[in-house]
C-alpha cells in the first residue's frame, strides 16, 4: 500500500509549495511531520519505484515486502520520490538475507541525485553500520559504529537530512552524523551491493526527529496525566539488550530441571557450573546469601515465590537467568546486603522480579537492591519492580576501580518500574554504553533527596523513552565526590519532575531493540513488570 502526497507532473508545483512550507515552519522535532511518501507494499505492487540493477519483486515475508534477490548484483537500487525533496527524513525496515563475499552491504539512501550519487546508510557484513556520501566509486564515511549485522534480522534504518547535516539511525539510535554539502536534494533509494535483502514500511516525511516517539518535554511543572493503555504492548518474555551479546544468555537451557521448597535446597541446586533450571516454590526466610553458579536459570513459581532476609550473589560466574522472584528486606551484613549482586559475572539476565526493602518500617535495609560490580558485563535488567528503597541499583562500586571496570559494566535497563527508589536508578561508573530505555520512574513519598539516574567516572549512559513522574532530579552528571560522566537523553516524558542534566556523548548501541513512545510507558510497565506475569 502506497501513500503519496506528491505525484509527478501536474502536482510538482504543489510539491515545491509543500517543501517551502516545511522550511518556513522549521525542521524541528516538535513540528508535525508532513508525510511525503509511504509504501508498505500491501497492495502487492511496487508502483512508483524505478529499478536499477538486481532482481526486485514484491514477496510475502510475514506481510508483503519488497525483495532484491540477486547477490551477484554489484549495485542494485530501487528509487522513489522527487528529485526536488530537500530537508526530510526517510525510514524503512531492512532485513539482510545473504551476502556474496566480504564487505558487502544492504541499506537505505537519501538525496539521491543519480543512480550513483546519494547519502547512504549501510549495514555491512563486516558488522558495521556506516553513514556514507557516495559519489560513484568514491565513498566518504561520515560516521560509523560497530553493529552486529545478522541475516534474517529486521533493522529499522533512518536518515535525516537537514541543510548540510546528515544523521543516520539504526533501531532508533543515532549511530552517526556528519556535515556535507555534496547533495542538497534528491530521491530516496533502497540499496544492496552483492547482497540480497527485504525492504518494508518505507516512510518519508518533511521534518526531523523521531517518528516513533513523542517530542521530549522537559517541563518540571507538567500536570500528571493518565497514560492510555498500549494498543500493542511489547512482548514481556523475550531477551533484549546487552545480555544478547557476547554469545548470548541461555541460563540453564539444555540441562535438567529441579524444584526446591526451602533455602538450603536452593543453595545446593544452584551450586557448580552444570546447566540447570531451578524452580523456586515458596517464600524462604534466610540469613545467608545464596551463591549462584554458571549456567543456571533460577525462576519463581507463581507470583510470590522468593526470598526474605537474604539475596542472590552471582560471583565469578557467567550465563545466568534470574526471573519471577520476590526478594525483600535483605539486611546489611548479610553478604553484600543486596537482593541481587553481580560480582565479576558476565551474560546475566535479570527479568520480571520484585525487589524491595521497606522504607516505611523504620528498619534500615540500606544497601542495594540490584548492584552490578567488579567488571561484570553483558547484563540485561528487564521488566522488574524495584521499590521502597533508598539506593536501588548501582553499576560500578568504586571510583578507584577503573582498572577492572573500564571497558566493561555494559548493562541494559528496560521496562522496569522504579517506585520510591530515591537514588541510583542506576548510578553508573565507567560503563559505556549503559542503556536505560522505556522505564517508569515514580515517587509517591516525600524524600529529602531524590534523583533518578547518575553518570560518573567517565561512564556513558543513554537515557531514552522513559517516563519520570514526581522525580526531583531525573538525571545527574556526576554524583557525590565522583567525577562526571556522559549522558544523552532523548524522547523522555517528565511529569511533575525537574529538568534532566546531560553532558558529552555515548558509545553506540550494538543490538536491535524497539523503543516505545514515552507516553505509553507508564501503562505498559505498570501492567507488565514484576512477578506473576510469566510462568515459572
Amino acid at each position: 500500500m502506497r501513500l503519496r502526497h506528491q505525484h509527478r507532473g501536474a502536482l510538482a508545483a504543489a510539491g515545491a509549495a509543500l517543501t517551502a512550507l516545511l522550511l518556513a515552519v522549521g525542521m524541528t522535532g516538535n513540528a508535525a511531520a508532513a508525510t511525503l511518501f509511504g509504501d508498505t507494499f500491501d497492495d502487492g505492487t511496487a508502483d512508483g519505484w524505478s529499478k536499477s540493477g538486481g532482481d526486485w519483486s514484491v514477496v510475502t515475508d510475514g506481510s508483503p515486502a519488497y525483495r532484491q534477490g540477486n547477490t551477484a548484483s554489484e549495485l542494485a537500487r530501487a528509487f522513489a520520490g522527487q528529485t526536488g525533496w530537500t530537508d526530510y527524513r526517510v525510514q524503512a525496515r531492512v532485513k539482510p538475507l545473504s551476502f556474496n563475499g566480504a564487505n558487502r552491504l544492504v541499506g537505505l539512501a537519501s538525496r539521491s541525485t543519480s543512480s550513483t550519487k546519494m547519502y547512504r546508510l549501510a549495514l555491512t557484513n563486516a558488522n558495521r553500520a556506516e553513514l556514507q556520501m557516495v559519489n560513484g566509486s568514491q565513498i566518504s564515511v561520515l560516521g560509523s559504529a560497530a553493529l552486529t549485522v545478522a541475516t534474517g534480522t529486521w533493522y529499522t534504518l533512518r536518515i535525516e537530512a537537514s541543510g548540510s547535516t546528515i544523521r543516520g539511525f539504526v533501531n532508533g539510535t543515532q549511530i552517526a552524523a556528519g556535515t556535507d554539502t555534496a547533495y542538497a536534494a534528491g530521491r530516496i533509494a533502497l540499496v544492496t551491493a552483492y547482497g540480497s535483502a527485504v525492504f518494508d514500511d518505507v516512510t518519508v516525511d518533511g521534518a526531523g526527529g523521531t517518528p516513533t516517539t513523542p517530542p521530549t518535554s522537559s517541563s518540571p511543572t507538567a500536570s500528571p496525566t493518565t497514560s492510555p493503555p498500549p494498543t500493542n504492548p511489547p512482548p514481556t518474555t523475550g531477551l533484549v539488550g546487552w545480555a544478547t551479546q557476547n554469545g548470548g544468555t541461555t541460563g540453564g537451557a539444555g540441562g535438567g530441571t529441579v524444584t526446591v521448597s526451602d533455602a538450603a535446597a536452593l543453595a545446593d541446586a544452584v551450586e557448580g557450573d552444570a546447566a540447570t533450571t531451578v524452580r523456586v516454590n515458596g517464600t524462604f526466610t534466610c540469613s545467608t546469601e545464596i551463591r549462584v553458579g554458571s549456567n543456571k536459570t533460577v525462576i519463581g513459581v507463581g507470583a510470590t515465590s522468593g526470598l526474605t532476609g537474604c539475596g542472590l550473589n552471582l560471583r565469578d560466574a557467567r550465563n545466568i537467568v534470574v526471573r519471577n522472584l520476590k526478594i525483600a528486606k535483605v539486611r546489611a551484613g548479610v553478604g553484600n546486603g543486596d537482593a541481587i549482586h553481580l560480582d565479576n559475572s558476565t551474560n546475566v539476565w535479570i527479568d520480571h522480579n520484585d525487589l524491595s526493602s521497606d522504607t516505611t518500617s523504620g528498619t534500615d535495609y540500606y544497601d542495594g537492591l540490584l548492584d552490578v560490580t567488579h567488571g561484570s558485563n553483558f547484563v540485561t535488567v528487564s521488566w522488574n519492580r524495584l521499590h521502597d528503597h533508598v539506593k536501588c541499583s548501582l553499576v560500578g562500586h568504586s571510583d578507584s576501580n577503573a582498572g577492572e571496570d573500564t571497558g566493561k559494566l555494559k548493562v541494559t535497563y528496560h521496562h522496569n518500574a522504579f517506585s520510591n527508589c530515591f537514588q541510583r536508578n542506576p548510578r553508573v561508573r565507567f560503563g559505556n554504553p549503559v542503556h536505560v530505555f522505556n522505564n517508569y520512574y515514580v515517587t509517591t513519598a516525600n524524600p529529602s533527596y531524590s534523583y533518578g539516574i547518575a553518570t560518573t567516572c567517565g561512564a556513558g549512559v543513554l537515557v531514552e523513552g522513559n517516563s519520570f513522574e514526581n522525580t526531583t532530579d531525573p538525571t545527574h552528571v556526576g554524583e557525590g565526590s565522583s567525577p562526571v560522566g556522559n549522558l544523552v537523553e532523548r524522547n523522555n516524558l517528565y511529569v511533575n519532575s525537574g529538568a534532566p542534566q546531560t553532558a558529552g556523548s555515548v558509545a553506540p548501541i550494538p543490538y536491535a531493540y524497539t523503543l516505545d513512545a514515552a507516553s505509553t510507558v507508564k501503562a505498559t510497565v505498570t501492567a507488565g513488570a514484576g512477578t506473576g506475569k510469566i510462568s515459572g
